[in-house]
């Protein structure tokens, strides 16, 4: 039997923690879309933490039986034995962008307003979604599709400045332009 991620469960868990140590985050990823009315299937939990506070997120996903699976610079990545807590990539808000974009995370209501979590702007959602087509190639297309579905969404509400951006950081700039093209006009 599968078990999935109990994300009411795991955010209950992780968001009372952070607001009693005063952990400053924000989520991108899978569950962000969902956040921004874009759902997709996703199987763990990706967060954007500030640096400052990284050793404190260190001991509450400890005491909430996390295991550290891998660190790097830029990335920590946690598992837990049970399932139903599934895993947790946390990236590190070290540089001036990252850190930015962190202080532009917005609260939103879950759960039917049972919680309130900090999510990145959709902006900033399909930049690290860039950095991702960038980072990997082979995860281009589901990145693609992810950047896709909140351009459609958000259409020309978005700050597309911002977005082009991130396309010219990753030397994908003239991909950028297109999909500007495309989706700029959306409702």
């Amino acid at each position: 039997m599968l078990v999935m991620m109990d994300f009411e469960q795991v955010l209950r868990a992780m968001l009372e923690a952070f607001e009693r140590e005063h952990v400053r985050y924000g989520v991108l990823g899978g569950f962000a879309l969902g956040v921004l009315k874009v759902p997709r299937t996703t199987v763990d939990l990706d967060l954007l933490v500030h640096r400052d506070d990284l050793m404190r997120l260190e001991g509450i996903v400890h005491r909430l039986g996390y295991l550290r699976r891998a660190r790097t610079e830029n990335v920590t990545h946690y598992a837990h034995p049970d399932a139903a807590w599934g895993a947790i990539d946390i990236l590190h808000a070290f540089r001036a962008f990252s850190l930015a974009i962190l202080e532009r995370a917005q609260r939103y209501p879950i759960f039917d307003g049972v919680l309130n979590v900090n999510v990145l702007q959709p902006e900033d959602v399909i930049g690290f979604k860039v950095q991702g087509m960038a980072n990997n190639p082979l995860r281009a297309t589901k990145e693609l599709v992810d950047i896709e579905a909140l351009m459609a969404y958000y259409g020309k509400t978005l700050d597309w400045a911002r977005i082009q951006e991130y396309f010219e950081l990753f030397e994908l700039g003239e991909q950028g332009c297109q999909l500007h093209e495309r989706f700029g006009q959306a409702q």
